[in-house]
């Protein structure tokens, strides 16, 4: 066997183990979530059985992770951002397409979010987490409790989403680049 592979494969129980350790779960916490026994975990954060995609992915999930990072596997020398936008109709009714510039699930994420014209009157949402985006193109109004904003480009907000809020395109489509929270898929903000 590659030395190399050989190095990787013995380090990823202990790296399992880091991991699950660093997030506070136990074996039984990780057993209930994945579905795995906790007999099974435990040999495999103990390096007494080779870990398999069966094992691996349903912990990289788990975790949201990318099964790559879970491991620790190397870089595979490209470092492109391979983007896949999404198109999204929020049930403001505001069109949208959102690109992810990060590929990381259950950290910080980018996006760059294509912000349609609306069809239907702004509906404030408020929610717990914080927000942050930066205005591309386009001008963004931004609903803040009883205050309207305009947002140009180079503009960035950054507020508390306990607050009712909402923000959309003043007039025609904007641009802006917005950060998603380490703690799940959707955006720290109302759309």
């Amino acid at each position: 066997m590659d030395p190399d592979l050989a190095e990787l494969l013995d380090g990823i129980g202990p790296r399992l183990r880091r991991i699950r350790q660093d997030r506070g779960l136990t074996l039984d916490d990780l057993a209930s979530a994945t579905g795995l026994s906790v007999s099974t975990l435990s040999r495999l954060e103990s390096g007494k059985r080779r870990p398999t995609l069966d094992l691996l992915i349903p912990l990289a999930r788990m975790h949201r992770m990318a099964l790559d990072h879970l491991i620790g596997a190397p870089p595979t020398g490209d470092p492109r951002a391979h983007l896949t936008p999404h198109r999204t109709e929020p049930r403001t009714g505001n069109p949208s397409v959102i690109v992810p510039l990060t590929a990381y699930p259950g950290r910080l994420q980018v996006f760059k979010q294509i912000l349609g014209a609306g069809r239907t009157p702004p509906a404030l949402v408020s929610h717990p987490g914080h927000a942050w985006f930066h205005v591309l193109s386009g001008t963004v109004r931004l609903l803040l409790g009883d205050r309207t904003l305009l947002l140009h480009p180079g503009d960035t907000a950054d507020f508390d989403t306990a607050e009712p809020h909402w923000f959309g395109p003043d007039g025609a489509s904007a641009e802006i680049l917005h950060l998603y929270g380490p703690h799940g898929d959707r955006p720290a903000a109302g759309q």
